[in-house]
């Protein structure tokens, strides 16, 4: 059995969902430590006439400290709801599939989420039953287990039966295999696919969030995202 493990981006690229899709369990990372700097938890790019826009979801921080990712909540004020909103329809007003999920981006931008990781997995949850991905999603904290680094791992492993988790290739450095083999578990890796699709707006732009691939490619994306075999290294 294959488990892999992410934090709860924000609308994630493409890359995101083909991990979700090699593995048997995917374990959305939201009892870890919120990040302090820039992070696409909260923020994601789409694509308008002037290139990439950056689409952010504004949370609170100042003054909390250090934050689990399950208890930021969204700042609600300001006008960021209706801005984003008319951004998105703006952008891809010709798009030829916007109106198929056009109740998403509404909803995103509409209802009261309080908490932030409610509002990603409500996107993230969509797009996996969009790509008609089956593959078992597990919030770490129904795990109840806690930590960092590879016992971190370990334990999500234990707790979900596996056998190996999976990593993307470039990131197999910062791993210890024998760390791992020492308690029966197998690192295995998967190199990051390269997609190319039609877009709007100029010359080509890579990794933006899958909802640019959806508005312009439709049921195709389904193909598109996960049409390249298993692509685990061997």
């Amino acid at each position: 059995m294959i488990i892999s493990a992410n934090q709860p981006y924000f609308a994630p690229y493409p890359g995101f969902f083909y991990k979700a899709h090699l593995s048997d369990y995917f374990v959305i990372l939201d009892d870890v430590q919120f990040p302090r700097k820039t992070t696409w938890i909260t923020r994601n790019r789409i694509k308008n006439d002037q290139g990439t826009l950056w689409m952010t979801i504004p949370v609170w921080k100042k003054g909390l400290g250090l934050q689990q990712i399950s208890k930021v909540r969204i700042c609600q004020t300001g006008n960021w709801k209706k801005k984003n909103l008319r951004s998105f329809q703006s952008a891809y007003a010709h798009a030829p599939f916007l109106q198929n999920h056009l109740n998403l981006i509404e909803q995103i931008f509409s209802l009261q989420y309080d908490f932030l990781l409610d509002l990603n997995m409500e996107i993230i949850n969509y797009i996996l039953g969009f790509l008609r991905i089956e593959t078992r999603i597990v919030l770490m904290s129904e795990l109840g287990i806690s930590g960092k680094g590879a016992p971190l791992i370990i334990d999500m492993c234990k707790s979900l039966g596996a056998t190996q988790f999976l990593v993307q290739s470039s990131a197999l450095a910062y791993y210890d295999p024998p760390q791992f083999q020492s308690v029966g578990l197998e690192l295995v890796s998967f190199k990051k696919p390269e997609y190319i699709y039609p877009q709007m707006w100029g010359d080509y732009i890579a990794n933006l969030s899958i909802l640019d691939m959806m508005f312009n490619c439709g049921a195709k994306s389904r193909d598109i995202v996960l049409g390249m075999g298993s692509n685990l290294d061997q």
